[in-house]
């Protein structure tokens, strides 16, 4: 990224020098999908896709954001501003507001206002965690702009508070953490019901990872995401007549088997046997990375992609199609969707000398099923959030 564009653009919209400059990545999900809000565990890691910022201190209580992905759209707002944007241009500035608002009420140490010229290579809906990203950016323009003592794990949740309290979405904290705490070519084993986390080194050896986006956009706010958290919710519930637990993530295959016939439901039977053998997957999976057994790691990988799209119904003719299709391509260890499902995208863990290949061969058949692109992108393992 070079940082001039950043500083004259900044420097052209609010008439002063940058003072400093800040990047929030993206995530990709090896494995572990839609077992966050199960108390289940994740496997995940930062991209080197991401958000950046110019940051600019202003003499009063207003916070003014000037998006380079949005034609320079400009939006001024107060300190503490907690009115919902509705406007569906303007609503890309919520997750702004409510952060700033949330580390407010945790601290009362934000006295004046700033500017920020933002702009990011991250897709928008492509299930990349754009969202997490603008709330940690904003997090850490707060705490290293304010001197503000904030513990990573809790700004992680502040990050949380604004998707589920402001924006409307009942999601886990995985997208957050990640963004947050992330190491540099190392991937989070997080246990996201008590937020105990280990880092494994993400040796892949002459593999690589792509994201293949289906350029279907999603809006989980808007979508059958919340279904899904309260469908969860309901088979825990019919499971607590007779075992002692909190969330789905609590229990193994053998002790759902046993128990399931207290759910009698088919549709929250399907939703509950993914959180429970995704949680399974996800914890065989950092096994068998910890142990380079890349073989297993790409069967249980593909399993997910499998589970998500029978029993959690949240894959879609388009995720299918560049999951199925990456299948069958030399060199391909493994596919499946990530993100929330019904659009976004997808990664495949494919050999690097056959990385063009795959990516000319899928994206023909996607070109032919769907009727338009797919994209594709080769993202390094980055740090978690910070100032440049």
């Amino acid at each position: 990224m070079n940082t001039d564009f950043l500083k004259r653009n900044f420097e052209q919209t609010f008439q002063q020098k940058a003072a400093d400059l800040f990047f929030s990545p993206g995530r990709i999900n090896i494995i572990g999908e839609h077992t966050d809000y199960n108390g289940g565990h994740v496997f995940l890691c930062a991209i080197s896709l991401g958000t950046y910022a110019a940051y600019g201190p202003r003499e009063d209580k207003k916070i003014a954001v000037c998006s380079g992905n949005m034609d320079d759209d400009l939006v001024i707002f107060e300190i503490g501003d907690l009115d919902l944007e509705k406007d569906p241009d303007h609503k890309w500035i919520n997750y702004f507001k409510g952060m700033t608002a949330y580390v407010q009420d945790e601290t009362r140490e934000i006295d004046h206002g700033f500017n920020l010229y933002v702009w990011g290579n991250l897709p928008y809906g492509a299930g990349l965690s754009s969202s997490a990203s603008i709330e940690m950016l904003v997090g850490h323009v707060l705490t290293e702009e304010y001197g503000l003592e904030i513990d990573p794990v809790k700004l992680a949740q502040l990050g949380q508070k604004t998707e589920n309290e402001f924006i409307g979405l009942s999601s886990g904290i995985m997208d957050q953490f990640a963004v947050n705490m992330s190491k540099k070519d190392q991937a989070i084993f997080l246990d996201c019901a008590t937020l105990q986390y280990d880092y494994l080194p993400l040796d892949l050896g002459d593999y690589e990872i792509i994201i293949m986006s289906t350029n279907k956009k999603h809006s989980l706010a808007d979508s059958a995401y919340n279904d899904r958290v309260r469908e969860c919710q309901e088979a825990t519930s019919k499971l607590q007549a007779k075992l002692n637990i909190d969330h789905l993530g609590d229990i193994d295959e053998e002790t759902f088997d046993e128990y399931s016939y207290l759910i009698n439901d088919e549709t929250l039977l399907k939703r509950a046997r993914h959180a429970v053998f995704e949680n399974q997957r996800t914890i065989k999976a950092t096994k068998a990375m910890a142990n380079k057994d890349l073989d297993r790691l790409g069967r249980l990988i593909n399993a997910s992609h499998v589970s998500l799209h029978f029993d959690y119904e949240v894959t879609g003719k388009e995720l299918d199609s560049l999951a199925e299709s990456a299948w069958q391509q030399d060199g391909c260890l493994c596919a499946r969707m990530i993100g929330g499902g019904f659009g976004g995208s997808a990664i495949a863990i494919v050999k690097e000398d056959q990385a063009e290949a795959f990516k000319e061969k899928v994206g023909k058949i996607y070109q032919d099923t769907i009727g338009y692109a797919a994209s594709f992108y080769e993202a390094k393992i980055v740090d978690g959030t910070h100032k440049l």
